[in-house]
């Protein structure tokens, strides 16, 4: 496997990682605003701030794996130069 396939290859992971993180950040969100409209008690807000701290976490993954991405694409440009 030549190291541009083994690029291509980490790209499509990191791309699945990526939908499926967006995906699950979505959801907590979600999961985050109907927990939210219905806050009338203090465990209530409390699940709140943790889901709010999980998407939070997600989204800090999601903009590293960005910038991972962003990287190997530079890389593959440069080697197809």
């Amino acid at each position: 496997m030549s190291a541009l396939q083994k690029l291509q290859a980490k790209i499509k992971q990191w791309q699945k990682d990526h939908k499926i993180l967006l995906e699950e950040n979505i959801q907590l969100k979600q999961e985050l605003n109907r927990i939210g409209t219905k806050a009338e008690n203090k465990s209530k807000e409390d699940d709140c701030v943790k889901l709010q701290a999980k998407i939070d976490a997600l989204t800090l993954e999601l903009e590293e794996k960005d910038e991972e991405i962003e990287k190997i694409i530079i890389q593959v440009e440069s080697i197809l130069e």
